[in-house]
């Protein structure tokens, strides 16, 4: 096949233990999904239906231990989040399924950031527009090795934990998620056909918070490899 410009590489994120590599279709991003991080947003996450955004494909930065991935500070906001999550990777179709049913799709799971230009988000969302600009941005989603869930089994519990230079920033326990994985990819699956090569970012614990220039944030969840980041000057 030819095309009238040069394609891009397909996105894709290596498979823990193999050489093989997961391609990248579409992210889809839960938001307040910790009821503690939902409160420091000024919402209430249990009085509500998960709510979700996306990410282009894109946006992943994978990261390979022990490497360290580089992620440049981005245009346009002078106030940088960082946001740990639990990453589901689906590997079957399926639409409008049962909870019960969901386990079936999932094909494994990663360390993942959910980057944020907060100030442009918390502008758009003031002025009732969309916050797409404040979460779809180049290098908004770092992310580790996919661990398959034949290898971890299913992920429902386990300590959830981000240190920026080496202190504490974020902690929690995947046990304390408002949707656990399978009411969200139910929940999901009656607005998209979720396909092989979808990502879904599972939500954040509290503690979100600035990064600057310098920064390392290092991300780790029970079970699968951590995820190390270095905040980078835009020209480096």
């Amino acid at each position: 096949m030819q095309y009238v410009i040069p394609a891009w590489e397909l996105p894709s994120i290596p498979v823990i233990g193999t050489s093989e590599r997961f391609p990248v279709r579409h992210i889809y991003c839960v938001g307040r999904n910790y009821a503690e991080h939902a409160k420091e947003m000024g919402g209430d996450a249990t009085k509500e239906p998960p709510f979700f955004f996306m990410k282009p494909a894109d946006s992943i930065v994978p990261v390979v231990p022990p490497d360290v991935g580089r992620v440049p500070y981005p245009m346009a906001t002078k106030n940088f989040h960082h946001e740990l999550e639990l990453v589901v990777a689906i590997g079957r179709s399926g639409v409008r399924f049962s909870p019960a049913d969901a386990q079936a799709l999932v094909y494994g799971y990663a360390v993942g950031l959910d980057m944020t230009r907060r100030d442009l988000q918390a502008d758009m969302r003031e002025k009732k527009r969309p916050w797409d600009i404040g979460k779809s941005f180049a290098n908004a989603a770092p992310i580790a090795p996919i661990h398959p869930a034949s290898a971890t089994g299913t992920l429902s519990r386990g300590e959830i934990v981000l240190e920026v230079n080496g202190q504490p920033r974020q902690r929690g326990d995947l046990a304390d998620m408002v949707w656990d994985v399978p009411d969200m990819l139910a929940f999901l699956s009656q607005l998209y056909r979720l396909e092989p090569g979808d990502l879904i970012f599972t939500g954040t614990p509290a503690g979100v918070g600035p990064v600057v220039v310098g920064d390392r944030l290092n991300g780790r969840i029970a079970g699968l490899t951590s995820l190390a980041i270095e905040i980078v000057s835009a020209e480096s």
